[in-house]
This record gives structure tokens, sequence and C-alpha cells, in this order.
């Protein structure tokens, strides 16, 4: 089932600077070569149901590598039986609801 999410993955007790622990997570996300992208407070990633959610646990992983001891994620989830449907397909179409 194809699957899109906005995943925002929180170390907690790490400090104010979560710059590395995004960073490594964005590292996964693309080594993993998922349709991927970076927000302010969250990012979002499509492909395969499998694929994302072991992505997301890769993650995790490696931000506990990165010495985080605990994490709290929150994770929106998105899936359709009609389509499959890009999260870039979204804000354009909106937009253009916008400007009609």
């Amino acid at each position: 089932m194809w699957v899109s999410v906005d995943l925002c993955l929180v170390p907690v007790g790490v400090g104010l600077s979560l710059a590395p622990y995004v960073a490594a997570c964005q590292e996964v996300i693309e080594r993993e070569g998922l349709e991927h992208q970076l927000g302010p407070n969250g990012t979002a990633i499509e492909g395969e149901w499998d694929a994302v959610f072991a992505c997301v646990e890769a993650c995790h992983q490696a931000v506990h590598r990165l010495g985080a001891t605990r994490i709290f994620t929150t994770l929106k989830v998105n899936t359709r039986t009609d389509r499959q449907q890009s999260f870039r397909e979204k804000v354009p179409r909106v937009q253009s609801s916008l400007a009609g």
C-alpha cells in the first residue's frame, strides 16, 4: 500500500539544538531512497507502507545511536485506495483553488 506520512521525531533531553538529530534522520531517509521533503516542523515521506515504516524505525535507531535515550514521535499517516497521490500534489492543488 502506498502511504504518505508526516514524521516529527523529537529526541528528549538532548539540549536545545535538534539539528544533528534531524540531519541523522534525513541521511537515513535519503539512504532508503524514499521521496521526502524536509519542513520546519517535520518531514514528509512517501512510498510503500513497509519501506516507509522501516525507515521510521531506522530513524529512531540512528537517533538513539547519537545518544538520545528517549524519543517522542508524532506521525500523520495518509493512504488512498483510488490512486497513488504524491504529497507534492497537495499544496499546488490548494493554491490553484485559491487563485481561481
